[in-house]
C-alpha cells in the first residue's frame, strides 16, 4: 500500500518516534505507537484510500497485535473540531534478529498529502528495521502510484519484481522493491592493528 506522499520537501523529522513534529506548510503532529485504541481510525483511513483494497478489520487487529509487527500513527488536531484524529499510519512486519523486514502499509489521509508525513512515518519504519537488526527490506508498490514510487526510491529502495494483478478488484501490478541496508552503519571490529569489516 501508499500513500501518495511527494518524495521531495519532506520535513527533516528524527527518525524515532517524537512527541511533536511540525510538517512544513502543516499542523503539528505526534508520531507515536499504534495502540488497539487506534483501530477504528486507523480502519476509517484505510477504507477511504484503499477502497475495495482495504484490509479487512481482523487482519489490521492481527498485524497491529503481532509483536513482530511496529505500527506508526501520526495524530494531528483538527481545525475544525480541535480534537485529535489519525491522519496517516504505518506497519512494518520485522520479526527481531531474522534480517529481513517488510513494509506492510502506509496510508495517509488525502487532506495531509504534500506536507512530507510519507516520509516522515518511512523513517520511523527504517529506524525501527534498524533496531531489529534488519538488513534488507522489502514492500509493494502499485505500478501506477508514481508518487510513492519516487518516495520508496528515494530512500534506497529498489525495483526487483512485479506480481502481476496484485492488487484486486483492479488487477493494477505490483512493484516489489528492496533496500538492501537500514540505517544502520557498516559495524567493524578492530583485531590489534586489523580492522575487519
Amino acid at each position: 500500500m501508499s500513500d501518495g506522499a511527494k518524495p521531495d520537501g519532506g520535513p527533516a523529522v528524527n527518525p524515532a518516534v517524537s512527541p511533536a513534529v511540525s510538517l512544513e506548510n502543516g499542523p503539528k503532529l505526534v508520531l507515536r505507537p499504534a495502540t488497539a485504541e487506534d483501530l477504528p481510525a486507523i480502519m476509517a483511513l484505510e477504507t477511504s484510500v484503499f477502497g475495495a483494497e482495504a484490509w479487512s478489520e481482523e487482519a489490521m487487529r492481527r498485524d497491529m497485535s503481532d509483536a513482530n509487527c511496529v505500527y506508526i500513527v501520526a495524530e494531528g488536531t483538527s481545525a475544525e473540531q480541535g480534537m485529535p484524529e489519525i491522519l496517516a499510519y504505518a506497519g512494518l512486519l520485522c520479526p527481531p534478529g531474522s534480517g529481513d523486514g517488510d513494509i506492510q502499509t502506509i496510508a495517509v489521509a488525502p487532506e495531509a498529502r504534500g506536507l512530507g508525513l510519507g516520509r516522515a512515518l518511512m523513517l520511523v519504519l527504517l529506524q525501527r528495521a534498524e533496531e531489529r537488526r534488519a538488513d534488507r527490506l522489502f514492500l509493494e508498490v502499485r505500478a501506477d502510484n508514481d508518487v510513492a514510487k519516487a518516495l520508496y526510491e528515494s530512500l534506497g529502495f529498489e525495483e526487483i519484481a512485479v506480481r502481476p494483478h496484485y492488487y484486486q478488484p483492479e488487477g493494477v501490478d505490483a512493484i516489489v522493491m528492496r533496500r538492501e541496508e537500514t540505517l544502520r552503519p557498516k559495524r567493524s571490529a578492530t583485531v590489534g592493528s586489523e580492522v575487519l569489516s
